[in-house]
């Protein structure tokens, strides 16, 4: 293993809180802020890693641990906390949860590990096991999270046909808001069927995340192909009708499978 860069950590802690001195921009920072440029960044270190793109996933570590830092120093000045007091708390956190290492309990496999340190959780004070799942995640991953925890505990579908029923169920229920209902009633039908399909897709052992992610990229491609196909055509998509423009879609998807 390559030795701690101790003095390259110093370095840059310094570089941070020059920042905070000098720059007009960095000095007005908080940590109200730098919420949204730390939820990018992490953002772009995921896509890096989703991409295989080491060169840069390289770079966008370094942008997000930039953004710890600064928050860090931001309380530092604050009299908050400070970063010794940030890194002491994760290292003891990662010696409480990990007994299996720093301890004498045994576990054997990821399972288990993971079954422990959901129980050192609960010990620690918290009064749900659904605590620790972030309101702000993206709705699609924030549903699978709580519905994993709550599946922990035995509060789960035994088999994929059930859920299935119960999708079809939230459907038809969706369905009838068509006639006479609410917006709001609408929407919370609508949230009905997605959490439903999250759960399917749990029993499917799909990440619905990224199969959205996937079929929009899918979705955008074909649509891309399209006003190509039209600009080529001498046309505008915007002048062209539903009945062109779903015929190149249809040529591009047949390309596809004779592609394949």
């Amino acid at each position: 293993m390559p030795p701690v860069p101790a003095r390259e950590m110093e370095q840059f802690v310094v570089l941070v809180r020059r920042l905070r001195r000098e720059c007009p921009w960095d000095r007005r920072q908080t940590h109200e802020s730098l919420r949204e440029g730390l939820i990018e960044e992490t953002y772009e270190v995921v896509e890096s890693i989703t991409d295989r793109r080491i060169d840069e996933l390289k770079g966008e570590l370094g942008d997000l641990l930039l953004h710890v830092f600064l928050q860090a120093t931001i309380a530092e000045e604050a009299r908050e906390f400070t970063l010794r007091d940030v890194l002491d708390d994760v290292t003891d956190k990662m010696i409480r949860r990990h007994p299996h290492v720093f301890g004498q309990v045994r576990a054997r496999t990821a399972a288990q590990v993971k079954r422990n340190w959901e129980q050192i959780k609960m010990s620690e004070g918290r009064t749900s096991v659904l605590e620790g799942v972030p309101r702000t995640l993206p709705a699609l991953l924030q549903a699978r999270r709580v519905q994993e925890r709550a599946a922990k505990v035995g509060f789960d579908w035994k088999r994929s046909e059930e859920i299935w029923l119960k999708v079809r169920e939230e459907l038809e229920e969706l369905r009838k808001t068509l006639r006479r209902a609410s917006p709001a009633r609408r929407t919370e039908e609508f949230g009905d069927v997605l959490f439903s399909l999250v759960n399917y897709a749990r029993f499917l052992r799909v990440d619905p995340e990224h199969a959205l992610h996937g079929t929009t990229a899918k979705f955008s491609l074909r649509f891309r192909q399209i006003e190509r196909e039209l600009r080529l055509r001498g046309r505008d998509i915007r002048q062209a009708s539903l009945k062109e423009m779903d015929a190149i879609w249809n040529e591009v998807k047949k390309r596809k499978r004779r592609a394949r």
